[in-house]
């Protein structure tokens, strides 16, 4: 279990590095930034839902931890392929998932400082703070209607880099958080 949820932390490091990327590029190239950045979160959202499709059969009958895999797969894949091909969408929902997405993240967050407070690691206010701060920018992304890109830009580079040392002290401290 400890390996798998270092190779997560790990896995979610790489997933903060492409958003800020992904943020960078929306601050100083607005004009093309969706159609782009529609067919990189496709794409992400396509190598997600094979990865999950292949852990389902490689792991078929062994846990129940990777049960619903097929099933995230397969939706993970439509999700990708709607991202790419429908990019015009993409632009009038983008703002609201990536906005859900980083709700999610900072609550998911939240969690893991309330853990990190109770094993007694001095860090967790830390971790706290930051996840209040990816709350609250998701939730201005989704109620700001006339967000620009840019704005957007700014808050997908802040929560990547909120999230790229939330990770890194979970996968420090995910030894003491597991005892």
């Amino acid at each position: 279990m400890k390996d798998f949820l270092k190779k997560t932390g790990w896995t979610n490091i790489l997933l903060c590095a492409v958003f800020a990327i992904i943020g960078v590029f929306m601050i100083i190239n607005t004009d093309s930034a969706i159609k782009v950045i529609s067919y990189i979160l496709g794409i992400c959202f396509i190598v997600i839902g094979v990865i999950k499709i292949l852990n389902y059969f490689i792991s078929k009958g062994n846990s129940d931890f990777y049960n619903n895999d097929l099933l995230y797969g397969i939706i993970a894949i439509i999700i990708g392929l709607i991202t790419m091909f429908y990019s015009s969408l993409i632009e009038s929902v983008f703002r609201i998932v990536i906005g859900i997405w980083i709700i999610y993240s900072g609550l998911l967050r939240l969690s893991l400082s309330l853990k990190l407070r109770s094993a007694k690691i001095n860090i967790w206010s830390t971790s706290l703070i930051l996840s209040i701060i990816m709350i609250i920018g998701g939730m201005y992304m989704i109620c700001n209607n006339g967000a620009l890109i840019w704005a957007i830009g700014i808050i997908m580079l802040i929560y990547s880099i909120t999230d790229l040392i939330e990770s890194a002290i979970f996968v420090k401290y995910v030894d003491k958080v597991l005892e």
